[in-house]
């Protein structure tokens, strides 16, 4: 137990974010990492980087998988951040399907506003906009909300609360849709949070928020989408317990494929029964339930199958290396930089990596200090592997990539489990 150990053994005392409980249990433990969306430019290179713990905990009492604020979310996302959204196709295919639902489905019209919380570069609100509903996006990072601004897109650089929640409500109104993908796990106080989205909600409005799904973690070992811009792991056992405490109620939920395994939550104020609530949230928390996310012990072993990865990964590595052959990598996500630097991967078993973000190329990878370029780097190197970071995005990078089956080349999938695909 050395490898997790608790608060108590520690001595330190932290309490759940949601419930303020004690918290005394290890989720896991992967060690220090630095900040995962902190590329080194070559002036950097040689500079100290500071490392922080990834070490999580679950609340015995509401069940809510959290790490710790260690490092305060203006240094996460700061002017400069470096994920844009619309560079991945796919998820800017998944947005456009959205708007589309909730302008067929549940009424939103050129006569509706549209609040979307961390809109980054603009990659939904455009589909909106495109059709003459009136939008607003917050988004923290300015880099990020000028791009959005060159789409068109009205967007207001801040943090979301409640404090925000009434600015916005004072000049613009209520919101007749709020949209948050995947933001709610982002936020270090979620009840201010969420009690923000209460004040500018429209009476008969709703909040959709997409996050990824704490038991497609666990099941589907996904572990390295723990980095310290996500402080919470959700259930919707655990999400109905928070929105219920500001008044709102889930009336609806959709499982999804984004992000390895997302839910999407539909959510209304309590005294709007015009919308019912539908039996699949009932039935997707029996299944959490089922799945032991109502107990400790589903949450202990989660730890041992994440080591016995780490040893998997490292095995095939070190025997690729041995037998002469070079491994590339592909993408420069923040679950990348976890994998990379909780398994200690650098340059010496992955000799670069690439990824198709202009703001990426010519830095290196934090901690692991590999080099990225632009996927055309595949085409000169010929490498006979390519790892695959973004491991959700695989059929698309699949696609895109596959001309180094011309050369033999194969692609890698470390999580769940490591696979070759040829």
């Amino acid at each position: 137990m050395l490898e997790n150990p608790s608060p108590a053994n520690t001595g330190i005392a932290i309490s759940c974010r949601f419930c303020d409980a004690p918290l005394s249990q290890t989720f896991v433990n992967l060690g220090m990492s630095p900040l995962c969306q902190t590329q080194i430019p070559p002036e950097r290179l040689n500079r100290y980087e500071p490392f922080y713990p990834l070490h999580t905990y679950v609340c015995n009492q509401c069940f809510l998988v959290q790490l710790d604020e260690y490092v305060a979310p203006d240094q996460i996302f700061s002017d400069q951040y470096p994920y844009f959204s619309s560079y991945s196709d796919s998820w800017v295919e998944h947005a456009r399907r959205y708007c589309e639902h909730m302008q067929s489905d549940h009424g939103i019209s050129k006569t509706s506003l549209v609040v979307e919380l961390a809109s980054n570069d603009g990659y939904l609100l455009q589909h909106f906009a495109k059709v003459g509903v009136p939008v607003l996006g917050i988004e923290p990072t300015a880099n990020t909300a000028a791009a959005a601004r060159e789409k068109g897109i009205e967007t207001e650089v801040a943090f979301f609360g409640v404090e925000t929640a009434e600015r916005v409500h004072k000049h613009k109104g209520s919101a007749d849709l709020i949209v948050g993908n995947n933001v709610l796990a982002h936020v270090p106080d979620i009840r201010d949070f969420v009690n923000g989205m209460k004040c500018l909600l429209a009476d008969g409005g709703i909040i959709t928020m997409e996050f990824p799904h704490l038991l497609r973690l666990i099941d589907n070992n996904q572990f390295d989408t723990i980095y310290h811009e996500h402080f919470s792991y959700l259930s919707l056992l655990t999400v109905q317990k928070i929105f219920a405490q500001f008044e709102l109620t889930i009336f609806d939920v959709a499982e999804l494929h984004t992000h390895g395994g997302s839910l999407r939550i539909y959510a209304r104020h309590n005294e709007d029964e015009k919308k019912t609530v539908h039996r699949r949230v009932e039935d997707l928390i029996q299944r959490e339930l089922e799945f032991g996310l109502g107990s400790p012990t589903v949450y202990e072993a989660f730890a041992g199958q994440v080591y016995q990865t780490k040893r998997d990964i490292l095995s095939f590595l070190i025997e690729a290396k041995k037998a002469g052959k070079s491994v590339a990598g592909y993408g420069a996500p923040g679950k990348g930089n976890t994998l990379l630097n909780f398994c200690g991967i650098g340059a010496d078993f992955i000799d670069y990596t690439v990824d198709r973000s202009p703001h990426k190329h010519g830095t290196w990878t934090p901690g692991s200090r590999i080099p990225i370029y632009h996927p055309d780097h595949i085409r000169k190197t010929h490498p006979d592997y390519l790892f695959v970071l973004p491991w959700n995005l695989v059929e698309e990078i699949r696609e895109q990539t596959a001309y180094i089956k011309d050369w033999g080349g194969k692609w890698v999938t470390p999580i769940p489990s490591l696979h070759v695909h040829g």
